[in-house]
């Protein structure tokens, strides 16, 4: 039997590009990311969640504790929980586009420390 949903997704315009939350639950949060060419997002950090990264379109230039990681498309990387992190598209015209799988006890934006910021929203 076919399910009925009348869920819609929740999507945010970012001065890098934009996410929408595709699904959510207790301990979980799973985002599609897109990143504009010549965007970044903020170097950060969270104390309560770990990442996955999973690449479906484009290259992306990840910062990880300081080290530099090219994700290629079909590519994916995991970020532990209190690792600092960015992600960059700084290869070619095209938007990078990212599914993020977020795992953790909470969701908030309230838990991200923004160690660096190309838009003025560091600590």
């Amino acid at each position: 039997m076919k399910k009925e949903t009348t869920e819609s997704f929740y999507s945010e315009d970012r001065p890098w590009g934009s996410f929408t939350i595709l699904d959510e639950g207790e301990n979980y949060k799973v985002k599609r990311l897109e990143v504009l060419p010549g965007k970044r997002l903020s170097y950060q950090r969270h104390s309560r969640r770990s990442e996955h990264w999973y690449v479906v379109r484009g290259t992306a230039k990840v910062t990880l504790n300081d080290a530099e990681i090219l994700v290629e498309t079909g590519k994916a990387l995991d970020i532990p929980q209190g690792s600092a992190h960015r992600i960059e598209n700084s290869a070619g015209s095209e938007t990078l586009v990212i599914i993020e799988i977020q795992t953790g006890d909470y969701f908030g934006e309230d838990d991200i420390e923004r160690l660096d910021d190309d838009f003025g929203r560091s600590a």
